[in-house]
């Protein structure tokens, strides 16, 4: 059957996704050499390794017979398969999108290209219509600013090709339209004119230009195509600084400033700076520091982070954005994008920030390139720099707030995988903690363990989980799948069911696959956002009942993902068993639910139980002895005679609850989990009786 032909964002996605190391090392054992790999080259018989993969470069060479190219080249050619299936294994790999062209898709997708074509030439234009605009008198004052405000030479004016917005409501408009006869629709495109709004009895609104009276910084993607601009108010107005809104070919979250004149000083250095401003990123290159790029008014994203590290082979990264409120949150989110691969060692994240709150602008103008350079050097880990976040401003001598430091450190620490390095961090955060004083760090090290231990539970995990308990989470989400396409009038309960429970996040790769397909080809035909009010109860739903997903899915798959539809054939075809067995749906559903349920209760119960019992306990006497020896101490200091006895049984209750605060939390949660356990039980044997009861009703043909 021929495959239809696939969309260019798909293509550019598996181009984006698919690392060329992660491909070849599937094939072909690498070993790291420098910043890039060699091995042995599968296209010829190879005795040596003579073939290289250059991360940077996204690129495999062999120097003996001559073979290279990307990662898709590399796998039709040891596959010998078509560009086609290559593309859609590496999409169905990374659970990519997959789009698809017929006849009139094609020539929307012509039309599309010679629109950005002309998008491109408009926004070249202005760019240089802007340009010239800095050098006429009416930019004298920009040029001025540029000059002695920011402190830029002529070669940097040149080089970043710096324009100036006059003050006037259609400068560009005009230009654009007399000169090079474009229309005021495109401009609107292309983010530089915005319509006016109609006044009463007009008919044509017009447009007027969106940048005006500002400092024009042109921004381009990699290709060096100008995409869009950010405008720096010269008057005080707002906003200081005002972007090209998104358009076709510009997507803030793909882009980074400064990124086509970093890239080979990236590689170079191997390691990038991301700062927030643009005139940051043009001082720092002005000083030298050509690794420099900057974020688009937005979190850095994770495909911001894909291209960066495609540029370092040794992939770090150091931020460097302000030190005020903006900047400290900035930095968070951006840390939050790329946690997980830090913690898998996979990124070396750091942070910068400089003395006195300033920016790199500010800095290089005080201190020179050599200072900063240096404290790049210094710039701390993304963790190092997290836990002096936790403890900046906080009086630790003051119990409320030890508490809420120790309780963020135990969070922060309790997401670190290795061990090794836990204890590291665990030593060093309980030195900041005791002041220095060397008793108190050992009790408090081994308190933060202990707490460290209890974070890190995750209720799924498969470190809590027993032989045979695996089949059983797939024989209970069949089930769910199976009532799910073949009783449509009850979808709509079944996705309510799902999301009361939580157990909409299906733990078998296949079955989470399908169910993705089930809810894209839902969300074609309703929408996400009903889908979504469906899953929440606040939509009836019953619209899910019409669609044929069996057959849908199965040409769907047959097209998209072969492999896969053989080992979900029983859930689209079930057999007259497994048709018998879907009497009772709504009964099935609260079983399933509740086998799936009973699963992560009890891997919680093993995690608590396994805590609880690692608790160092302190006994009643000891905590007696303590509190004699805290009266005895007091009595002499103010003889007044011994507390009453009920006083002091007060208080001995109370010091037994502080000193074993921990295991009494795990204890009561132990055996709270435990109670829902039997209650899920309860369900689960009420929900198959009555199964089985209806079932034997239908034999007896009742």
């Amino acid at each position: 059957m021929r495959l239809p032909r696939l969309h260019p964002r798909t293509i550019e996605a598996v181009k984006e996704r698919a690392d060329i190391v992660d491909v070849v090392g599937e094939h072909v054992v690498l070993k790291k050499k420098g910043r890039e790999y060699v091995g042995i080259c599968p296209f010829h018989d190879d005795t040596s390794p003579s073939m290289t993969v250059s991360p940077a470069k996204q690129f495999y060479y062999c120097f003996s017979c001559g073979a290279g190219g990307n990662s898709i080249k590399f796998l039709m050619e040891l596959q010998r398969n078509s560009f086609s299936d290559v593309v859609l294994e590496l999409a169905r790999k990374y659970q990519l999108p997959i789009e698809t062209l017929d006849g009139p898709q094609q020539e929307r997708l012509r039309k599309q290209l010679s629109r950005r074509e002309q998008l491109h030439r408009v926004l070249t234009l202005a760019a240089g219509w802007f340009r010239g605009q800095l050098r006429s008198p009416e930019g004298a004052g920009a040029l001025a600013y540029l000059r002695e405000a920011r402190g830029l030479s002529e070669a940097t004016l040149e080089a970043f090709e710096l324009g100036y917005a006059p003050d006037q409501w259609d400068g560009l408009l005009n230009h654009l339209q007399q000169v090079h006869s474009l229309g005021p629709e495109l401009l609107e495109a292309a983010g530089l004119a915005v319509p006016r709004k109609a006044r009463s009895g007009e008919t044509s609104q017009g447009f007027y230009d969106r940048f005006r009276h500002r400092v024009m910084v042109p921004i381009r993607d990699r290709q060096g195509r100008v995409i869009g601009f950010g405008g720096r108010s010269l008057d005080g107005g707002e906003p200081k600084y005002l972007n090209s809104p998104e358009t076709e070919v510009f997507e803030k979250g793909k882009n980074l400033f400064g990124l086509e004149r970093a890239a080979s000083a990236i590689r170079k250095d191997d390691r990038a700076v991301v700062v927030e401003g643009y005139f940051d990123v043009i001082a720092l290159h002005a000083a030298g520091i050509t690794n420099a790029v900057a974020s688009l008014g937005t979190a850095l994203s994770s495909q911001q982070i894909t291209q960066l590290c495609r540029c370092c082979e040794g992939r770090r990264l150091i931020l460097n954005f302000d030190s005020d409120g903006a900047g400290v949150r900035a930095a968070q989110r951006a840390i939050g994008e790329v946690e997980q691969l830090a913690l898998q060692g996979q990124l070396e994240l750091r942070v910068l920030h400089l003395p006195s709150g300033k920016d790199p602008d500010e800095f290089l103008k005080d201190h020179g390139a050599g200072d900063y350079r240096s404290l790049l050097d210094q710039a701390p880990l993304w963790l190092d720099w997290q836990i002096e976040q936790v403890l900046a401003d906080r009086d630790l001598a003051k119990a409320d707030q030890f508490q809420q430091a120790v309780s963020s450190l135990v969070v922060l620490l309790g997401k670190l995988p290795q061990s090794a390095v836990r204890s590291h961090y665990l030593q060093r955060v309980a030195e900041r903690l005791s002041g220095g004083q060397a008793r108190m760090a050992l009790q408090l090290e081994d308190d933060l363990r202990q707490q460290v231990k209890g974070q890190r539970w995750h209720g799924r995990s498969q470190k809590w989980e027993q032989p045979g308990e695996a089949g059983l989470r797939e024989r209970a989400e069949a089930e769910l799948l199976r009532l799910y396409l073949h009783c449509p009038s009850h979808r709509p309960a079944i996705r309510r069911e799902l999301r009361q429970r939580d157990v909409e996040d299906f733990a078998l790769q296949h079955h989470r696959l399908l169910w993705a397909a089930i809810s894209g080809l839902e969300e074609d035909n309703l929408g996400p956002g009903r889908i979504e009010a469906i899953n929440r109860g606040g939509d009836p739903g019953d619209e899910l009942a019409d669609l044929d997903l069996p057959n849908l899915l199965s040409d769907q798959l047959l097209v998209e993902q072969s492999a896969l539809l053989s080992r979900l054939t029983p859930l689209l075809e079930p057999n007259e068993l497994q048709r018998m067995a879907l009497s009772q749906p709504l009964l099935q559903l609260r079983g399933a639910t509740a086998a799936l349920e009973r699963q992560r209760s009890l891997k919680r119960c093993r995690h608590l139980l396994d805590a609880w019992s690692s608790q160092r306990l302190e006994t009643l006497e000891r905590c007696i002895a303590r509190l004699l020896e805290t009266e005895k101490q007091e009595a002499h200091a103010a003889p007044s005679g011994l507390a009453p006895v009920s006083d002091m049984e007060n208080r001995i209750e109370g010091l037994f609850a502080e000193l074993n605060g921990d295991a009494l939390r795990f204890q009561e949660l132990y055996y709270k989990e435990r109670r829902y356990l039997e209650e899920l039980d309860a369900r689960r044997r009420a929900c198959y009786a009555g199964v089985v009861q209806a079932a034997a009703g239908d034999l007896r043909g009742e």
